[in-house]
């Protein structure tokens, strides 16, 4: 097999400040007409893609699996699901990316598989087999009960009876997504084989899921229960038992870091490649970023939930955010992002609080490709989607169904992306699409806007082509400048360069002091901050830029 061809240039560092756009494989473009995104349809998008400017993309699962949680129950690490093609098309989709100079990264899912999987078929079988112990199992309390009191982020306890066996295995999400047990090398052994299979076929990077969910306490102790003022929901709705332990003993192991320095040691034998890891904590989230992303030994960088929760971004709350990771990891590096595949989007989490929804999305997309650290884009999210809001019979997400209707789960941001306003299925299907298509999506289409030069997606084309003319942006270092009232400013600085950005986050119009040591105005960016020949005038919901000496 002859790996995909890779870009012209290999520069091992592409990652630090990349800006990552994020296809969820079944919702982004269906070639084939039954309803579902495949691989073949990414590729025939990736021109759309590269011209939005981004660095880099990163697919959701689609490897073989029998589909409970959408592809995140793997039951074959190196087969793609006939759903979504075969793998002459994902090397098609290298192909593809890399002639429009776009590296790809994979979602990996390292935790747990399918019970499908040929493993665990295998580890079920009884206890003496040689997979026995590939995954978590541990005998019943004298009464019967689970070895733990451990919970699953989908709802109930974390242990599944297994009457072969007559024992409990572990599963952190789904019951038919059992847990490996990373403490046997051979499981490690395993998965960094496959890791090497994708790396071999050309792959640029991993996004690693659940990354601190890879190793559970072997002396499998009970979590302690969590104070009322310390629960969140930033990783589980409220509506969750989950939220009322501190998860102490069933994730963020010590082991964890060993495991991750084989895994970078792995990368590192091939040229310019990088991960990065999602954080699903929500007490020690940042430091948790900071110990995974030190001392250039572990993962590239991470993300954790801190804005991907639901609690409003004022400008103390960013700064809060900017300081405590500096604080936790000082020579880590984060990926932020404010929409995924798995939480409501930020158009409406955010969105749905303010008085001028359409800036205030353009303003937030300055922001956060304006931050340290690298950027995770989620499709749609340029196009200023909203939240989906579904019918119970519409619901194929089982977190949804479980909790609904005070949750109704990831389905409302996992819609099919809107291509052409007037096309059936707005042109991503020839057939009946997986999930409805919401009516008010239609307007905001690509074709719709693609044409207007003051549009939601070329607002992020502008910034786009305006942060990489600017390198302080990419790869600088970032110190605060002013994080009081509504508008919140800092500098990024590399090397002798140094420019200041400032964003009113209110309604309100504001005014705010000139640096002295300012030099030029900046534009090109698409926001309508005015210097003034006394201070800086910042319309609502506006931003300002400027390049200091």
């Amino acid at each position: 097999m002859s790996p995909a061809p890779k870009p012209d240039y290999l520069d091992r560092d592409w990652w630090r400040g990349a800006v990552i756009y994020q296809i969820y494989p079944r919702s982004f473009q269906d070639s084939s007409g039954d309803g579902v995104g495949d691989l073949a349809g990414i590729a025939q998008r990736m021109d759309y893609v590269a011209s939005l400017g981004v660095d880099a993309i990163w697919v959701s699962p689609f490897y073989t699996s029998p589909m409970k949680d959408f592809g995140y129950d793997v039951s074959d690490y190196c087969g793609v699901d006939p759903l979504f093609g075969t793998l002459a098309d994902f090397d098609a989709l290298i192909a593809e990316a890399h002639r429009c100079n776009i590296k790809v990264m994979i979602d990996l899912v390292l935790s747990h598989t399918s019970d499908q999987h040929p493993w665990f078929q295998e580890s079920m079988r009884d206890r003496e087999n040689p997979k026995q112990d590939w995954y978590v199992w541990a005998d019943p309390k004298p009464d019967g009960s689970p070895p733990t009191n451990w919970l699953s982020i989908f709802g109930g306890s974390g242990w599944a009876w297994n009457g072969r066996r007559r024992q409990y295995y572990l599963h952190n999400f789904l019951a038919s997504q059992p847990d490996l047990n990373l403490h046997n090398l051979k499981v490690q052994d395993a998965l960094l084989d496959a890791v090497r299979f994708w790396l071999e076929r050309g792959v640029d990077g991993f996004r690693l899921d659940t990354i601190n969910f890879y190793f559970h306490d072997a002396q499998l102790r009970d979590n302690p229960p969590l104070p009322d003022h310390m629960r969140n929901d930033s990783i589980a709705p409220s509506v969750n038992p989950y939220n009322y332990q501190d998860h102490l003993h069933d994730k963020n192991q010590p082991e964890n870091l060993e495991f991750l320095k084989r895994f970078r040691a792995l990368m590192d034998e091939y040229p310019a490649v990088a991960a990065v890891g999602e954080v699903g904590d929500s007490q020690r989230g940042l430091q948790i970023v900071g110990e995974y992303t030190s001392g250039g030994d572990k993962v590239h960088m991470c993300y954790a939930f801190e804005f991907l929760s639901r609690q409003f971004p004022d400008s103390a709350r960013i700064s809060s955010v900017i300081g405590k990771f500096h604080a936790a990891a000082p020579d880590g590096w984060a990926c932020w992002a404010f929409s995924n595949h798995d939480v409501e989007r930020h158009g409406s989490r955010w969105g749905g609080r303010v008085t001028d929804r359409d800036a205030y999305l353009r303003l937030m997309a300055g922001l956060l490709l304006s931050l340290r650290g690298s950027v995770c884009l989620y499709q749609g999210e340029e196009l200023g989607l909203t939240e989906a809001d579904l019918a119970f019979e519409d619901l194929q997400d089982p977190y949804g169904i479980e909790f609904w209707p005070e949750f109704k789960g990831r389905d409302g941001c996992r819609t099919p992306m809107v291509w052409e306003k007037e096309r059936q299925c707005a042109g991503f299907t020839d057939g009946e699409p997986w999930l409805p298509i919401p009516p008010e999506h239609r307007t905001l289409a690509v074709d719709q806007q693609d044409s207007m030069a003051n549009s939601m997606v070329n607002h992020y084309r502008t910034f786009l082509r305006f942060r990489k003319t600017h390198t302080p942006l990419i790869k600088g270092e970032l110190k605060l400048v002013s994080e009081s009232g509504p508008v919140l400013s800092f500098e990024r600085i590399h090397g002798n360069e140094r420019l200041f950005c400032a964003f009113n986050l209110s309604d309100a119009e504001q005014f705010i002091a000139v640096p002295d040591d300012l030099e030029e105005a900046l534009d090109g960016h698409g926001f309508s901050g005015l210097l003034r020949a006394a201070d800086i005038e910042l319309p609502p919901y506006q931003a300002f830029f400027a390049r200091l000496r």
